[in-house]
């Protein structure tokens, strides 16, 4: 379906923060160990314990007598310490979260020797009901010592994979946060220079371009975060509207939306970067003005978004300089956000500049949770500063 350029000045727009939250952790605070919640961190545990339980068979007999039975007991005794530490652990993840390392360490440590020494005691104390035996103290503190040091070991492996993971977080945000910067000035730059022009020629609409372009940085100098497709396309059409004030009716533009688009999350002031290329290096240098076509659509699972304009014939070599920084950006922004998961192209051809994007559609409890990681990350180091 094809959509029209709207018109009027431009409505300021309030975000929402859903604070809706699925990490175990509580939000704006960087967490001390990995959610042991989750099927995965689970999954690992349980295969770190059947590895460890192999190992001791493997001490205890060699593999000339092997013993599938010690085995089996070992590994059923060993689940039963990691699965109910585990689960001590996911519940007090978000106090942990607010301690020092050294105290939410110690804490942690002493959970797991609770349940260790609860799991041996009760293994020991139902053999010797069974085999009429002895209780053998020893025995209890022999296994109890060698469940602390693996015990130990484990939660230390946690806590450096958490943090590296924090760190990365924190790399993540500041690299965002570097390249949207770079992206503002550009624009006001040449949103200035658009109104210095239209001051002397035309007062009326020299003051509706004010109005315009405050509303529109109250959207763009927010947080670089991820946004509703919606509310990014709505950006693009204003810009280009604030820009149709200065070219006039040089400028066209078609928009073909197709569905589903709704729910889609994708990173801010990511369209309008290119439709300023598109504006300032195709259609404002062209006598005649020119069309730019947009095209959004969801296809095979992704999301397509297309970008056309013409290119005056004598910057057709040159506009590869002038576009390269820019389109360097962006790349580096959706690299950022989508690692490898992307595709971005930019060529030139029959006199036109065709800009193609393909994004994955990101679930929106992803996007939620990168957005509030950054944002913790960001919040955190102002107050450092």
């Amino acid at each position: 379906m094809s959509n029209s350029r709207p018109a009027g000045i431009i409505s300021q727009k309030i975000r929402k923060t859903d604070t809706d939250n699925k990490d175990s952790a509580l939000p704006g605070i960087l967490p001390f160990l990995p959610d042991l919640c989750s099927v995965t961190s689970l999954a690992a545990l349980v295969l770190m314990g059947e590895l460890l339980a192999l190992v001791l068979v493997l001490a205890l007999d060699g593999l000339r007598e092997f013993s599938w039975q010690r085995l089996g007991l070992i590994s059923l005794v060993i689940q039963w310490v990691i699965l109910p530490s585990a689960a001590v652990l996911c519940r007090l993840r978000p106090f942990l979260a607010k301690l020092s390392h050294k105290r939410a360490g110690a804490i942690s440590f002493i959970a797991v020797l609770a349940v260790l020494i609860s799991v041996m005691g009760i293994q020991r104390y139902l053999r010797v009901l069974l085999l009429q035996a002895d209780f053998d103290w020893w025995g209890l503190a022999s296994d109890c010592l060698l469940g602390a040091i693996c015990s130990g070991v484990v939660l230390r492996y946690a806590y450096l994979q958490q943090q590296l993971y924090n760190q990365q977080q924190a790399e993540l945000g500041a690299r965002i946060e570097a390249l949207q910067s770079r992206i503002r000035p550009h624009f006001l730059f040449n949103s200035m220079n658009s109104l210095a022009s239209l001051i002397a020629v035309d007062p009326d609409r020299a003051e509706r371009l004010v109005e315009d372009l405050c509303a529109l940085f109250r959207a763009s100098l927010a947080d670089p975060k991820l946004v509703s497709l919606r509310q990014e396309i709505l950006l693009a059409q204003r810009y280009l509207e604030i820009e149709a004030l200065r070219l006039g009716d040089r400028l066209r533009q078609e928009w073909q939306l197709g569905e589903g688009l709704n729910d889609i999350q994708l990173p801010s002031m990511l369209l309008q970067p290119l439709l300023e290329n598109a504006v300032l290096h195709g259609v404002a240098k062209l006598r005649e003005g020119g069309e730019i076509n947009v095209r959004v659509e969801v296809e095979s699972g992704v999301l397509r978004i297309a970008i056309e304009n013409p290119l005056p014939q004598e910057t057709v070599h040159t506009s590869r300089e002038n576009n390269g920084m820019a389109m360097e950006n962006i790349r580096q922004r959706l690299s950022a956000y989508y690692g490898n998961r992307f595709m971005f192209t930019a060529c030139r051809e029959d006199g036109h500049y065709r800009v193609a994007l393909q994004l994955p559609l990101f679930p929106r409890e992803a996007a939620l949770r990168e957005t509030k990681a950054a944002v913790s990350t960001t919040r955190k180091a102002e107050v450092m500063e």
